[in-house]
């Protein structure tokens, strides 16, 4: 079992920050018997408020498992889990249901856009359903950023793929909530329209406080977090404060065991590059 505790915030005081979500002891497996996968394996994580936490690891590691537990998507097979003071591993589901949608953002790969609405009504849909009205100079700020102003009009089909996942940063955004998860955010995305994005989120954290927990392959997608969790076999592995894509890389190939270096080795590297 692999502790991680919050971190103070890059840049702050140094401090301990407040804790957005957390887990103890969080195990999901499936099936029974000799075909039992675990795919998290007692797993204690702080999530600090005001901070952009991204998750990494081999195909298979838990990494998605272990965002879809901590945003109350995916139910436990043993442990707890908290988002704020909150325990979500208790709600029923219609409680839950309204935590995700009052305090909680997403941003998938599979956009989740409804084709009957056009863009800026799937902006402001989860609002909507909330019963408030959006800050207008915040949701002219994100519509702006993601360079979504001339489709707006737009219904899901007449968008491309990188235009709707445009859309669903957009509509995580838009709210403000406490806490936003992105799995793999963006993926479908050019490399000029992913770095434009990830620099709005970067900038959400620092500017507004945000907290953002983001799955990601990508070295230089991670690079934007405060801290990288690295996770292997249903196990956090390894904990990195403020990443570098070199820096990130390195940890990737060291755990993949393609990187002939050793552990000591690495340490050396971080020390002449930090």
């Amino acid at each position: 079992m692999t502790t991680a505790v919050a971190l103070p915030r890059a840049g702050g005081s140094g401090g301990r920050t407040a804790v957005a979500a957390r887990a103890r002891q969080v195990t999901k497996a499936y099936g029974t018997g000799e075909t039992r996968v675990v795919a998290l394996d007692a797993v204690d994580v702080d999530i600090a408020r005001g901070q952009f936490t991204a998750i990494m690891g081999p195909s298979g590691s838990g990494k998605s498992t272990l965002m879809h537990c901590l945003a109350g998507l995916d139910s436990l097979t043993s442990g707890r889990i908290w988002i704020g003071e909150t325990e979500i591993s208790k709600l029923k589901d219609k409680q839950l249901t309204r935590l995700r949608r009052d305090q909680v953002g997403f941003i998938f790969q599979a956009f989740n856009l409804l084709p009957t609405l056009n863009a800026l009504e799937n902006i402001t849909l989860p609002m909507d359903i909330a019963g408030r009205k959006p800050d207008q100079q915040w949701l002219d700020t994100v519509v702006r950023t993601v360079g979504l102003g001339a489709r707006l009009k737009h219904r899901p089909s007449q968008l491309s793929g990188g235009q709707q996942q445009r859309v669903a940063v957009a509509r995580a955004l838009a709210a403000q909530p406490e806490i936003i998860f992105g799995d793999e955010p963006t993926g479908n995305l050019d490399s000029r329209a992913g770095a434009e994005v990830l620099g709005f989120l970067r900038r959400s954290v620092d500017d507004l406080g945000q907290t953002i927990v983001m799955v990601t392959h990508d070295p230089m997608a991670a690079s934007y977090a405060d801290r990288v969790l690295y996770l292997a076999d249903g196990r956090i592995v390894d904990d990195m404060a403020n990443p570098t894509a070199e820096l990130v890389f390195e940890r990737m190939l060291q755990f993949s065991g393609d990187d002939p270096r050793t552990p000591d080795e690495h340490v050396e590297a971080r020390g002449r590059t930090s």
